[in-house]
């Protein structure tokens, strides 16, 4: 099929190629009959001469025309494509310049060929190897799990391989200028959204990119890329990153050893990772703040509010805003259910109006930084589904929002010197992206 094309492609080149040498031909032919009847019209009482038209026929040399791939060329050409909602093998091969009846059939006669492509998954991707006569070198595809499934040519016939998943782990560089906005300035450079996004988050503890981003505004990131050899390549973990924001330079870089908990730091040393998160709910709304005098809207009189509301669909995860120890789980009051956690350096959060709690928590467990350990709901005092959620500082109930939380500090005494030899060679990352180099290196 694909050798029809290509000679049907020739044809057409052929053609267009005639006509175009032909129209060539017959402007020289007509320009000096031309350039004679504009001298006549110009210039009055001139004596022409009669000119002779002659027909002449010729026939032009048609230029051959070179074919996209050589037939019988050694050289072998890599095709990548992903599988598209109701594609049949027949069509998948087509799109991959298969055009060899001997590997279809194997495919579909093969018992292990069969079970590989018995479930075409859309979005997947398939890798062809094929020569210049369009006869199949290799199909690798990885539907899922730790293998790759190939079909490889062994002399006259093929066989089935897996091969062990081998992720290839890469470096990319890239930098860029702020123009209206971070996400189009991270994509105009080639940013992967998913790096971008961990851009945001980074600096987004010290940086309100609604208020304080301005035009010119500059950044760089170095980044994980992971390749397997079928897919194709995927952004990783952002490795290090610079936000000049209004002449201001910050550099951070991300740290994982045996001196301090793995997270970004500061290029001097200073963990970005607060002791506690703003926000025990991931995706919500403040819908009462922390006030010293407020209107309950069920007890109908004035009483202060020493914690933050935050309004929610009831079934909302509810997440440990800090590493913490279980010191109450159960019903009190108008919380309803609620859970408090004590921190170390005596600090104390609670999370009351629960729907119910997280499975398996207990009184006296240890609860990570993110860990859910409940659900919205309405229970105890509550107009509606929300979180009530204070924060404690020596058993004093203070603003979560407006308070300067504490920040993660490194346990090891020697963090520092380890965390310089660690971060030198991101650090020196930045600087080469700042270069313009957006090369890839893979190890």
């Amino acid at each position: 099929m694909i050798r029809s094309e290509l000679r049907s492609l020739s044809q057409t080149r052929a053609t267009r190629t005639l006509r175009r040498q032909v129209t060539f031909l017959a402007a020289l032919v007509a320009l000096p009959l031309s350039v004679g009847l504009a001298a006549f019209g110009t210039t009055p009482g001139t004596q022409v001469e009669p000119i002779s038209i002659e027909r002449i026929v010729a026939e032009l040399p048609i230029a051959p025309v070179a074919p996209l791939v050589t037939a019988g060329s050694p050289e072998v050409y890599t095709y990548v494509d992903q599988i598209k909602s109701g594609d049949t093998v027949a069509a998948l091969l087509h799109r991959l310049r298969v055009d060899d009846a001997d590997a279809v059939d194997f495919i579909r006669s093969d018992k292990a060929a069969k079970a590989i492509f018995r479930q075409l998954v859309p979005g997947k991707t398939v890798v062809a190897r094929v020569n210049g006569e369009g006869d199949l070198v290799s199909l690798a595809y990885r539907m899922s799990g730790d293998a790759v499934s190939r079909i490889e040519r062994r002399g006259d016939g093929y066989r089935v391989m897996e091969d062990p998943v081998e992720v290839g782990k890469g470096i990319a560089y890239r930098a860029g200028t702020i123009g209206s906005s971070l996400f189009g300035a991270t994509d105009a450079a080639g940013v992967p959204d998913a790096v971008a996004t961990q851009f945001a988050r980074v600096f987004s503890t010290e940086t309100d990119f609604h208020k304080d981003l301005r035009r010119g505004d500059s950044f760089a990131v170095v980044y994980e890329v992971l390749s397997d050899g079928v897919g194709p390549p995927k952004a990783g973990r952002l490795l290090a990153a610079e936000f000049v924001n209004q002449g201001d330079v910050h550099r951070v870089v991300y740290y994982e050893g045996p001196a301090a908990a793995a997270g970004y730091y500061t290029a001097e040393g200073r963990s970005l990772r607060a002791a506690f998160l703003r926000s025990p709910i991931e995706f919500t709304r403040v819908t009462s703040g922390f006030s010293l005098s407020r209107f309950h809207p069920l007890l109908h009189k004035w009483r202060a509010h020493k914690g933050v509301d935050f309004g929610a669909p009831s079934g909302t995860r509810v997440l440990a805003t800090g590493e913490g120890t279980v010191q109450f789980r159960g019903q009190r009051h108008g919380y309803g259910n609620v859970v408090e956690l004590h921190h170390r350096g005596g600090y104390t959060t609670v999370y009351g109006h629960l729907s119910r709690f997280a499975e398996e928590l207990r009184v006296g467990d240890t609860v990570e930084q993110g860990e859910t350990i409940g659900y919205v709901g309405m229970t105890g005092l509550a107009t509606g589904p929300h979180l009530h959620y204070e924060f404690r500082v020596a058993g004093v109930c203070r603003d979560p929002q407006g308070t300067e939380l504490p920040v993660v500090l490194p346990a090891d005494p020697h963090f520092r010197a380890l965390f310089a030899r660690a971060s030198a060679p991101l650090v020196a990352g930045l600087d080469i992206a700042q270069t313009g180099a957006a090369a890839v290196h893979f190890e």
